[in-house]
């Protein structure tokens, strides 16, 4: 355990987190963020709102040249959509805009530790790494910026194939053929626009 402690600590890096944490370093405190995954970023920047607004980009491009292109004086013969070079274009955006927060957290001088943080006292943090080993730390305040997770079903619990959440849908290696979308918020709808514009048969399931 670190004699000195810090005075804050930030329990996630997404962009309350890592925000919070750059601005608690801008005024001459000692910070550091606590990250379970291997980069900052949180679900935002990682699996959420970056990943699915560059596919809704290449998807969008896609479907005005197939469908719209003549209206414009465009002529293009067999469009198709190549989703691994979307995938690899998505992949860059990511990259690039993770590798900026990770740069402007170490130019303020934040420590970043990988691993799952817990509290053990109201003023120790204990965070286990991803090899077991665990960490501790001391912070006179801590800032818990956790973010979400999607919710589980209990009669449709994700396989990772054919139930999946949102961070598979990311990710596919193909068009489905279908598509079933349970929940139109955000997320869900950015989603299903996505496969819908490259040829997918989407559903939505909507409680409200």
């Amino acid at each position: 355990m670190s004699t000195d402690p810090y005075d804050v600590v930030v329990i996630g890096s997404g962009p309350g987190g890592y925000v919070c944490a750059i601005r608690c370093a801008q005024l001459g405190l000692r910070a550091a963020v606590v990250e379970k995954d291997d980069t900052p970023g949180g679900t935002c920047l990682n699996i959420g709102c970056i990943p699915s607004k560059a596919l809704l980009h290449s998807s969008e491009l896609y479907h005005q040249v197939h469908n719209n292109g003549a209206n414009h004086g465009i002529v293009a013969e067999n469009v198709r959509p190549d989703v691994a070079a979307m995938m690899k274009r998505k992949d860059a955006v990511v990259d690039k805009l993770v590798t900026g927060v990770r740069t402007l957290l170490e130019k303020r001088k934040v420590d970043i530790i990988h691993g799952t943080g817990r509290f053990t006292s109201p003023t120790e943090i204990e965070v286990t790494k991803s090899d077991g080993k665990a960490e501790k730390l001391r912070a006179n305040n801590v800032v818990i910026a956790t973010g979400s997770v999607p919710v589980e079903l209990p009669f449709l619990k994700p396989d990772g194939e054919q139930i999946v959440t949102s961070t598979e849908a990311l990710a596919f290696a193909e068009v489905p053929a279908s598509l079933l979308v349970v929940g139109a918020g955000a997320i869900g709808l950015e989603l299903g626009s996505v496969w819908s514009r490259l040829g997918s048969d989407v559903t939505f399931v909507e409680f409200l």
